[in-house]
Order: C-alpha cells, then sequence, then structure tokens
C-alpha cells in the first residue's frame, strides 16, 4: 500500500512541474500528502489495503477504522470510491466534489476530475486515461489505454486505445489521446530586433561643390 501511496503522491507532485529534473523536497512531499485531493486516494488505498489483512480481530479493527475515515473524506470532499476497487499506481484527483467511483479496475496514472461517475457495470479501464470534469461512463463499455474523456460526455460504449472521446453520448472519436499536464506556461520574453542606425549627414564642409552649387 504504501508504495503505491507513493507512487499516488509522486505523481501528484510532478503534474504541475515541467522540470523533469526537478527533486521535491519533505515540504513538497508533506503539502502534497495534505492537499484536499489527495485526502480520498490515502482513505481509498487504506481501505483496500485492509481487506487484505486476514488477521482475526486486527483486521477487522483495521476495516472498522478505514470505514470510518472513507465516511469522514466523503463528508468534507464528496468524493465516493469503493473500496472493491482495484485502481493502479499513479491515481490523482485533480478536484475533488461530486465524484463516484464503483467497483471495477482501472489500470496506472488514472486522472479523475470533478463530477464524474463510473458505474459498477464498467468492464475496465486501461493505462493513462483522463476523464474530464463532469464526465459520465454509465452501462458496462470498457475503457483502453492512452484515452481523454472531455469534460462533460456520456461515455455507453467501448473507446478502443489512443482516443479522445466527446459528447452526449460520446460518438465524436478523435486519434490521440493524451491528457494534457496541468503547467502553467511562462510567457517567454522577446527582444526586439535593433533599429538601423541612422546615417549622420555629412558637415558642409566636407559636400561635394556640384552638391553646395545645386
Amino acid at each position: 500500500m504504501f508504495e503505491i501511496l507513493r507512487e499516488d503522491i509522486s505523481r501528484a507532485m510532478r503534474e504541475t512541474r515541467n522540470d523533469p529534473d526537478w527533486q521535491p523536497t519533505w515540504r513538497d512531499k508533506l503539502d502534497a500528502s495534505l492537499r484536499h485531493s489527495t485526502w480520498p486516494v490515502i482513505a481509498y488505498r487504506f481501505g483496500h489495503w485492509s481487506l487484505g489483512v486476514r488477521i482475526p480481530v486486527l483486521g477487522q479493527l483495521l476495516r472498522i477504522a478505514g470505514l470510518i475515515f472513507r465516511k469522514w473524506v466523503e463528508l468534507f470532499t464528496s468524493v465516493h470510491i469503493n473500496v472493491h476497487a482495484k485502481i493502479g499506481p499513479g491515481f490523482v484527483i485533480h478536484s475533488v466534489y461530486a465524484i463516484n467511483l464503483g467497483k471495477t479496475t482501472i489500470g496506472k496514472n488514472f486522472t479523475i476530475a470533478t463530477g464524474c461517475l463510473i458505474s459498477h457495470a464498467c468492464r475496465g479501464i486501461g493505462d493513462d486515461v483522463y476523464f474530464g470534469a463532469g464526465a459520465k461512463l454509465v452501462g458496462d463499455a470498457k475503457i483502453g489505454s492512452n484515452v481523454v474523456i472531455a469534460a462533460n460526455s456520456l461515455v455507453l460504449t467501448d473507446v478502443r486505445d489512443n482516443m479522445t472521446v466527446m459528447g452526449v453520448p460520446a460518438r465524436i472519436k478523435l486519434p490521440g489521446g493524451r491528457p494534457q499536464r496541468f503547467v502553467k506556461k511562462t510567457a517567454v520574453a522577446t527582444v526586439p530586433a535593433p533599429a538601423a542606425a541612422a546615417t549622420p549627414a555629412k558637415p558642409a564642409a566636407e559636400r561635394s561643390p556640384a552638391s553646395v552649387s545645386a
């Protein structure tokens, strides 16, 4: 659980960084761990991990503690993640509230935003999938890898790999499924080209006699 949770927090920190060589400090890690959007991920990871603890009494106590923690997190974030769902490492919630994630299987580097619904009937979601704000997946659809579900889209049918889908229902399908990272773009200062130096006028003494007489 702790190794997967470290990958979740690491990806959450690097989502807003455009420097591949950036190394987070302990303050960056603490800040990412205390984010509003990280609480549901921690609550889910702990609850899912506690299901595998088979030690009598201890397992029950851990599951009860996990249930209380999840309900407390749901109260403040309005994010419900089924504890029986199987989600790979790199799970990131971009913005909380009105998120309902059912019992399904999801690959690594999954990203979800506010207002999303994924039903229990979903047959699975691949790796590197992004659900935009308000996106819904209803029914027994299956989502491939490298897929972007555009904001406020309604998915009712299967989506193959490397696609971007949008619409209600989602019928517009475009090739390419790489979500845009949430990185602030810094303006690049442009240096204006130097103006051509004006040619100084020749003194009257240096002018030719023809030009003076003219």
